[in-house]
């Protein structure tokens, strides 16, 4: 293992010193005993002290990295809601041995967040009282509020088995849908979805307050099942009855980059989006044998601002806020003896070593069997049909056999998030039309950098500092996979060429200094994040295992 070296950060008036290594992609590895602040001292001697404000740190350097004020005060608010968040969390933290024991979606409550972004529980537009209450950690049950929207202001999406009624009839329990039913004088005149009752407390009775005095909305009520939120906060998972779907909401906050409403395309696109890959996913004989699981999106309900949502210009968080997603549920899809969990859950302290140790087998052999079942489906997916998911923590989850090892992948949260090969690909068959919103092209060289950035990078780097093995070694075994991959599938010899997996380097697009860059003004439109520079591949200089 390396040796830690001094390094220092100088802001002018304020340096900082630490000792850190350097891991993959040109990352540090910082001692957090080692950090020291020092400033000069009026008498011109230098005063140090240990450094644990992260906040001090970030006004600190605010100056020399050109951030503006108000850039700075938003971002300020955005790392206090994620250390509140986090203390929250310490405070009422479980040992990871027992979190193995927990069910998938409670167990989403007790992960600590995206490693690599710093204010991963920004949550901005929550309050207080609110994080207590509709925040992940917060490990409460909610039940959520139906709502009934007149036909012609709201429309229905489902894939080809499944109707309108086929979903209300599996959401709800006979006695509620006879209940709300009872409360409009035309109950087919409307279309019903579930709303977050945050969204409706903030949003919806006041931007939508016209509708709902005019009776184009009615408030059914709540129903009775009890939901948790997922890390995304959006996503609800039903632990009443875990066979219903999941269900995704818009919430008028600002998250991890972005305001977290749904765009209308994506609404409109899912369950169209999800045919799609049903069918590939049907005809693929690696995806079959793997046992890899595709989440559907299989239902929506859209609803465009009727005033706000034909207007040009208007910024995104006041036209995406009322809609959903309903989405396959995870639990119907295990075998006998399996066991799910999110894959951020490998990141979560100790939770790795805990399911090692459960499964009595060495570090190396589990993560040899985690890398497998990430990489070889994912691989097959980007190489033999040009497409790529977005595989970060939240959107993948990982099936372990009765024994504990990594066995099967399930793949999620698939619209606006998945990506196509600017060449055109004959195994993806004929392609949905009229959606290059949510199945955007790209060039080989971008479409590769969702695998890097979200799960090279976002994950498995991190992964790699926890010191289960060797640094070498850990990419070692991500290297061995994709070169298993190309020496199996030489027939896609071009294709691994222009994704370069185990070339030099890789484009640099910084989630962080993103936010910085862009600020908090009101876009109406997601921006992307521009690539800056590039980073060093560890997967280049690892060893053949």
């Amino acid at each position: 293992m390396l040796e830690p070296v001094e390094n220092s950060l100088s802001f002018g008036a304020v340096s900082y010193t630490f000792a850190a290594t350097r891991g993959g992609f040109g990352s540090w590895r910082v001692d957090p005993a080692s950090i020291r602040r020092t400033t000069a001292g009026i008498l011109g001697n230098d005063e140090s002290e240990p450094a644990t404000d992260p906040i001090q740190f970030f006004v600190d350097a605010a100056d020399v990295l050109g951030v503006d004020g108000s850039t700075a005060a938003g971002y300020v608010a955005e790392l206090t809601s994620t250390l509140a968040a986090d203390v929250r969390m310490a405070s009422t933290a479980v040992p990871a041995a027992e979190l193995l024991e927990v069910h998938h979606s409670r167990l989403e409550g007790h992960l600590t967040g995206h490693p690599l972004l710093v204010a991963n529980k920004g949550r901005l537009g929550f309050s207080a009282a609110d994080s207590e209450r509709y925040a992940s950690e917060a490990r409460t049950p909610l039940h959520l509020v139906w709502l009934a929207v007149r036909r012609g202001l709201a429309e229905f999406r489902g894939t080809p088995d499944l109707s309108e009624y086929g979903v209300l009839e599996r959401e709800l329990d006979p006695e509620t849908l006879e209940a709300f039913r009872s409360r409009l004088d035309d109950p087919d005149a409307y279309v019903w979805l579930p709303c977050h009752p945050w969204q409706l407390d903030h949003v919806v009775r006041t931007q939508w307050a016209r509708e709902l005095a005019t009776g184009e909305i009615v408030v059914l009520g709540e129903s009775p099942d009890e939901y948790l939120p997922t890390q995304s906060i959006r996503t609800m998972v039903n632990i009443s009855k875990p066979s219903r779907y999941q269900v995704k909401l818009p919430l008028k906050i600002l998250n991890t980059s972005v305001y977290r409403g749904i765009p209308e395309h994506c609404t409109l696109a899912a369950p169209m989006i999800t045919q799609w890959l049903r069918g590939l996913w049907a005809r693929d004989d690696v995806f079959r044998d793997l046992g890899t699981e595709l989440l559907g999106e299989v239902a929506s309900v859209t609803v465009p601002h009727p005033q706000l949502g034909t207007h040009p210009g208007i910024p995104y968080q006041w036209t995406e806020t009322l809609g959903c997603i309903w989405r396959d549920p995870v639990d119907p899809r295990l075998r006998d003896g399996e066991t799910v969990w999110p894959l951020a859950a490998v990141l979560h302290p100790g939770f790795t070593e805990a399911a090692i140790a459960r499964a009595g087998t060495d570090p190396q052999t589990w993560l040899a069997h985690l890398i497998a079942t990430l990489l070889r489906p994912l691989l097959h997916l980007l190489h033999h049909y040009g497409i790529t998911v977005n595989p970060h923590g939240e959107n993948l989850a990982v099936i372990c056999t009765p024994e504990g090892l990594p066995a099967r992948l399930v793949v999620k949260d698939l619209v606006d998030d998945i990506n196509l090969s600017t060449a055109p690909i004959v195994a993806r068959g004929p392609e949905p039309d009229s959606h290059a919103r949510v199945l955007p092209r790209k060039p080989w060289p971008v479409l590769r950098q969702y695998l890097v950035d979200a799960l090279l990078l976002g994950v498995l780097n991190p992964l790699a500092s926890h010191s289960l093995v060797p640094e070498e070694t850990f990419w070692g075994l991500v290297r061995a996979e994709v070169d298993l991959y190309s020496r199996t599938n030489p027939h896609h010899a071009d294709r691994l060429s222009a994704t370069a997996l185990t070339g030099p380097s890789f484009l640099r697009y910084p989630l962080n200094g993103y936010r910085l860059t862009l600020g908090y003004a009101d876009l109406d439109t997601r921006p992307p994040i521009p690539s800056t520079g590039s980073i060093p591949n560890p997967l280049h200089t690892a060893p053949r295992l």
